[in-house]
């Protein structure tokens, strides 16, 4: 298996990108190949500060490189040799099975709907984050900041594409499928998740329990949380403030250091053609080897090729 990373991306690129890719090549040594994309003399010298010379980890040349604050859009036409247009290049030409990057996340999203593309059938690809459960369990989100403003449709795919990942990565058998809304009742919400409901209601491919409210974030009650990206990222941004004001506190707890992104590493891209993770600008290399694993565990579950599967079917 090869997984491709963006060498180039995070604000401690790329030492950072390239001491967590070591960290992921020992713990997957025998299982996946780290191809590390990005300015090769740059590279090198960080492989060399750690006495890196293994063939687990191979290098691709690129020249440029997309900055965070940069139009996501004009930066792919305008550099088509950066390393995120190039990892998107080997994920469409399945030269790699997976692609992570800590990079310009609007340029990662733009990339996957102009280069692998949405799965036919799905309207919008989502990103998706995770939720971790009292019981020891974890939940999925989706969406966590792509898509701010959704149709009802939208969001009854998203129970769908979130029920896949549930099942094929998370390995929960029949995942329980909750709207995220103000109330419980059926009838409560806006226009958009009332009228959701209903579809998620009346889908046959997924186990619908109904509403849920925040609270309901981290107990059982749903496997598979459905949200708009808008609703989604703010309730993402407040659980990670959970962990950073108890970590300030020094209240330490093992629920508590699941609310660490870098325990996770990254936000998958869900319902496109190809595994594609975006990691967090700030990640260290413990955020990057951990977004490597988890993209290992994507491209091993083949999760991509379920969504075309079920949809066709």
């Amino acid at each position: 298996m090869k997984i491709a990373l963006d060498a180039m991306g995070g604000d401690f690129a790329p030492g950072a990108t390239v001491e967590g890719a070591i960290l992921a090549a020992e713990s997957l040594a025998g299982k996946a190949e780290i191809l590390l994309i990005g300015d090769e003399p740059q590279i090198q010298a960080e492989l060399q500060k750690h006495g890196y010379t293994s063939s687990r980890i191979s290098i691709i040349h690129t020249t440029q490189v997309i900055e965070m604050g940069e139009h996501p859009t004009k930066a792919l036409t305008q550099k088509p040799d950066s390393s995120i247009a190039k990892g998107y290049a080997l994920l469409k030409a399945k030269e790699v099975d997976a692609f992570a990057s800590a990079g310009n996340t609007g340029a990662m999203l733009v990339g996957a709907l102009f280069s692998v593309k949405a799965v036919e059938g799905f309207m919008r690809p989502c990103i998706a984050s995770f939720a971790p459960k009292l019981n020891g369990g974890i939940g999925v989100i989706v969406d966590v900041g792509a898509n701010a403003d959704c149709k009802p449709e939208v969001l009854e795919q998203f129970g769908e594409i979130g029920s896949i990942y549930a099942e094929e990565v998370l390995k929960i058998d029949n995942p329980k499928v909750g709207l995220m809304n103000l109330g419980e009742e059926e009838g409560k919400g806006n226009m958009a998740t009332q009228a959701a409901h209903q579809l998620l209601k009346a889908n046959p491919n997924i186990n619908f329990i109904g509403n849920i409210e925040g609270r309901d974030l981290f107990n059982d009650k749903a496997d598979v949380i459905v949200c708009d990206g808008y609703t989604g990222n703010v309730i993402l941004k407040m659980a990670e403030s959970f962990y950073d004001i108890l970590k300030e506190k020094q209240i330490c707890d093992p629920f508590i250091d699941r609310l660490d992104y870098e325990a996770v590493g990254g936000t998958p891209i869900l319902g496109i053609n190809g595994n594609a993770i975006i990691g967090h600008g700030a990640s260290s290399p413990g955020a990057i080897c951990n977004m490597l694993k988890q993209a290992y565990q994507m491209a091993s579950s083949d999760v991509s090729e379920k969504f075309k599967k079920t949809h066709s079917a």
